[in-house]
């Protein structure tokens, strides 16, 4: 997927201040997965196993886990697909109608978790907004 569908549209990016962000599953920690990330972008890699670890326990801190999947399996499985095809549709669907207005109220979310994680320095937080 990255060689696929990542790297073409990476070429309208500037890469010497992009950051690549992925949390710790198996597939995106894999040493082939994370020599191929550190090619395209040295050591601004946030990843188990890559140059910047990913802080452990913080899934809440990337806005793709925080809010969108969890908000779009919502919406793909209220009408409770049942063959592959309408799960796709669905997917596909859901996914073309978030809105950008949407997208802005979760990065606006994202920075204040961000700026909450630097004033614990890093420890544990007892008020994190959970809404977007």
């Amino acid at each position: 997927m990255i060689i696929d569908y990542f790297w073409p549209e990476s070429e309208y990016m500037d890469l010497d201040s992009t950051w690549f962000q992925q949390d710790g599953a198996t597939s995106h920690t894999a040493h082939v997965t994370i020599d191929l990330l550190k090619n395209k972008f040295d050591d601004h890699v946030i990843s188990r196993n890559g140059p910047v670890d990913w802080p452990p326990r913080s899934c809440d801190l990337a806005p793709l886990d925080f809010f969108l999947w969890g908000y779009v399996n919502s919406l793909v499985h209220a009408n409770k697909p049942t063959a592959l095809e309408e799960l796709k549709a669905n997917i596909e669907r859901e996914i073309a109608a978030v809105s950008a207005e949407m997208c802005g109220r979760v990065m606006e979310n994202w920075v204040q978790r961000i700026d909450h994680c630097k004033r614990a320095r890093c420890g544990h937080m007892s008020k994190v907004e959970f809404h977007s």
